[in-house]
Order: structure tokens, then C-alpha cells, then sequence
């Protein structure tokens, strides 16, 4: 129904942005949405799902084509839901996990929250050889590094504040998440980088 839409980003949170287009805000699910950081009260186009169902109705936001093919096909996988595809796609690794799927890596696949064995194993089954078309030439990072200006009650930056955030709302556990929090605590990132990298060490 819908392809994409073009207008400003009003808001960002640890779940979704709100995009204004002709008086109106959208709040758009995205993967990383803080990966819009540098676009707040810019103009952006951001490339739709619409998700309907009996009990759900959703928009979720993508920066290529790419990102929303892959969150089309894991959507179609027996025991992954809207929520647990954005956390596949939260990795920004989109080639990584076409390349998991292709070589049966069960190992790597089980990594990302909500997906076991049993799910990984469908993943493989169902995706294997239809993939070619998802994998993405690059992924340009468009952000600079900020300034580190807020803080919060748990002595972490206001950027490593907002990616913890951003990881529990991908369904990360607290554990895991104060455990990549501490290894990042030291390091001067914005926030789209804190979440990038946080997944990164998650994945390993």
C-alpha cells in the first residue's frame, strides 16, 4: 500500500520516529531509529511496510530497499514477528545475516533476541537461495561524531542512555544490556554509533 514518504523528522525514541507530512506526524517503527539522528527536523526519505493485522496495525521505516525486502521475507518465517525482524535489521549487517542464511550458520543467526534453534532452522529452510536480491551494495555511514553533553541517573551518557534504550526495546534482555553497557561506558559515541557498536559485541 505504501512505498515510502517524504517529510520531516519530529521525533526520535528508543522505538520509532515521527515523520511530519502535510500536518500530520507518522510514527514509523524502525530498526535503529536513532540512525536518523543527524536528520532530526530534516527532510528524509524513508521506505514503508505497512503492517496490518486483527490486533496490530503498524508503519515500519527503512533507509533502502534493501532493509525493507529483508524485513518483507523474515516477516514470512514461521516464528519471527514484526518485532523480532527489527532486531535482525537493528544490526545494520544486513549482508552478514543474507550470508548466515546461505551458509546454514545457525550459530550466528540464534544471536539475535527472540530467535532459537528451532527459528534459526526455519530461517534457513524458508530463505535459502531467495535472497540474492536483498543483499545491499553498502551501508554509507552518514553520521559524525557529537558532543557528550547529558547524563542520566545511571552515570551513563545521555547517547549510551538512549541506545539502552534502544536494545531493550529490541527485546535484549537487561542483563545483556548492562553487560555491553559497562564495555561501552568509556567511549565518546553518538548514539546511533553506541547501538551499532553494542550490537556488534552482541553478535560476536
Amino acid at each position: 500500500m505504501y512505498d515510502y514518504i517524504k517529510g520531516k523528522v519530529d521525533y526520535i525514541g528508543p522505538e520509532y520516529i515521527v515523520v511530519e507530512n502535510g500536518g500530520i506526524g507518522y510514527q514509523i517503527m524502525a530498526p535503529n531509529p536513532f540512525i536518523f539522528s543527524a536528520q532530526l527536523n530534516q527532510e528524509i526519505q524513508i521506505f514503508l511496510y505497512h503492517y496490518l493485522r486483527e490486533d496490530m496495525e503498524s508503519l515500519f521505516g527503512f533507509k533502502t530497499r534493501q532493509e525493507k525486502a529483508l524485513f518483507t521475507k523474515l516477516l514470512n518465517v514461521t516464528g519471527i514477528g514484526p518485532k523480532g525482524a527489527l532486531a535482525i535489521l537493528a544490526s545494520g549487517k544486513v549482508d552478514q545475516v543474507v550470508q548466515a542464511i546461505e551458509q546454514e550458520d545457525e550459530s550466528f543467526l540464534v544471536k539475535f533476541p527472540g530467535v532459537g534453534k528451532k527459528t534459526a532452522r526455519q530461517m534457513i529452510l524458508d530463505l535459502k537461495g531467495k535472497l540474492e536480491s536483498v543483499i545491499p551494495d553498502a551501508f554509507p555511514n552518514l553520521f559524525n561524531g557529537g558532543e557528550q553533553t547529558a547524563y542520566s541517573p545511571s552515570g551513563y551518557s545521555g547517547e549510551l542512555e538512549e541506545a539502552t534504550l534502544a536494545l531493550r526495546a529490541l527485546g535484549y534482555s537487561e542483563r545483556e544490556v548492562q553487560k555491553v553497557a559497562k564495555k561501552l561506558q568509556d567511549e565518546e559515541l553518538t548514539t546511533e554509533q553506541y547501538i551499532k557498536k553494542a550490537l556488534q559485541l552482541m553478535l560476536r
